[in-house]
């Protein structure tokens, strides 16, 4: 049976519905669009038109993929991070608004401190889509960064994303486990890192569980793994004043602010939190040495 785009609109927002889909009226207007070829407004302007049985069997297709828990940004490959579109691989995380707290944590150390971001030097220590590393230079227009990731399709995603953004002349990205492959120093450093318990993945959503690459989940038997690697290399290559800002788990804070403490870098700032008020990115800084006259 034919239908409009608005009639195949509403008939997939009611099966996602029914499937018990939180977001099922923005996931069809989204796969539908992706299906036909259609931006937001081409939508509106061709509600009526009636869909071809190609175009059909792609919506399906697509539905399908979704009811079975696949995320819509998997799906159409592209998700929106800090008002960026980036792109997707199977070797990346797609990128969650709580992340963007790591990236307000940053502008704001960077601004309270007067600095103009000239010259400034930023790694992101598992850069997977370049997310992070991209949208502070995305608001660092002279700033330079580098992305680390093992994953060296991760990082073909990541440069793929600064080159569609027009950013690659200032990221360059490196194959390493976290900082283990850079020379410092760095005023900022950056991380989402793996940061789930070991035991816990079975028990997590299907979206995430059974999409999203395990590597960048697996934080270990205490989540914690990744932090005590990436807090120690950073230590080390922080400048005199430079700032380390990472994203934490649920209940995770205070555990990885002791690890900073031990590795000599000091928290002035409680940890920021996202809109559902947990804390989230968690701060510190290496202070420069007083001077002694």
């Amino acid at each position: 049976m034919s239908q409009s785009i608005d009639a195949a609109r509403r008939a997939l927002a009611a099966r996602f519905n029914a499937a018990g889909n939180d977001s099922a009226e923005l996931d069809a207007r989204l796969l539908l669009g992706f299906a036909l070829g259609l931006d937001l407004t081409g939508m509106v302007t061709s509600a009526h038109r009636t869909i071809t049985p190609q175009e059909s069997e792609r919506v399906e297709t697509f539905a399908q993929r979704r009811l079975a828990g696949e995320p819509v940004a998997r799906i159409v490959g592209v998700k929106e991070f800090w008002g960026l579109p980036l792109k997707l691989s199977a070797a990346t995380l797609v990128p969650r608004p709580d992340t963007e707290t790591i990236v307000e944590r940053a502008l704001e150390i960077v601004r309270s401190d007067g600095a103009t971001a000239d010259g400034l030097r930023i790694a992101d220590l598992g850069t997977g889509s370049g997310a992070i590393l991209l949208a502070l230079l995305s608001e660092l227009p002279t700033a330079q960064g580098v992305g680390t990731d093992i994953s060296t399709e991760a990082l073909r995603t990541a440069r793929e994303n600064a080159a569609q953004l027009q950013l690659s002349d200032r990221a360059t990205f490196v194959v390493c486990n976290y900082a283990s492959g850079l020379e410092g120093p760095f005023d900022l450093i950056v991380s989402n890192p793996p940061y789930i318990r070991s035991g816990d993945i079975a028990g997590l959503a299907t979206e995430v569980r059974d999409h999203d690459p395990r590597a960048a989940l697996d934080g270990g038997a205490d989540g914690l793994d990744a932090y005590r690697t990436l807090i120690s290399q950073s230590a080390r290559l922080l400048a005199p004043d430079g700032s380390l800002v990472v994203e934490a788990g649920h209940g995770q804070s205070d555990e990885i602010e002791a690890l900073m403490t031990a590795a000599g870098l000091t928290t002035t700032e409680p940890p920021r939190a996202d809109l559902a008020g947990i804390p989230r990115a968690v701060s510190a800084r290496r202070l420069a040495p007083i001077k002694s006259y």
